[in-house]
């Protein structure tokens, strides 16, 4: 059974940072590529970032490009998000995602994988 477990959100002011984690089990991580997507109240869930099963190749939204960096580590199947910088619309509910396959990508609809999420509220 696979599982992809979220873990590092919470309330931070604007400006400070967090990190996100997201264990998986139940998959060899290094065949996946990996992605984080968000959804905030009322909002489509929409990409933020993504790695490519080696971490050699990652892609991010503009808006949050040179604030927020994914990075993994497949010998401890884990996914990470740091967050720098946090501004108030980066609240929202995070949620890792694998793909199978080597190659990353923005759309959620290609990642069969999902965690549960974790909520970010950035209070101003």
């Amino acid at each position: 059974q696979v599982q992809l477990v979220e873990s590092g959100g919470g309330l931070v002011q604007v400006g400070g940072s967090l990190r996100l984690s997201c264990a998986a089990s139940g998959l060899t991580l290094s065949r996946y590529a990996l992605g984080w997507f968000r959804q905030a109240p009322g909002k489509e869930r929409e990409f933020v970032a993504a790695i490519n099963w080696s971490g050699g190749s990652t892609y991010s939204t503009d808006s949050v490009k040179g604030r927020f960096t994914i990075s993994r580590d497949n010998a401890k199947n884990t996914v990470y998000l740091q967050m720098n910088t946090l501004k108030p619309e980066d609240t929202a509910v995070y949620y890792c995602s694998a793909k199978w396959g080597t190659g990353l990508d923005v759309l959620p609809e290609r990642y069969a994988y999902w965690g549960q999420g974790t909520q970010v509220t950035v209070s101003s």
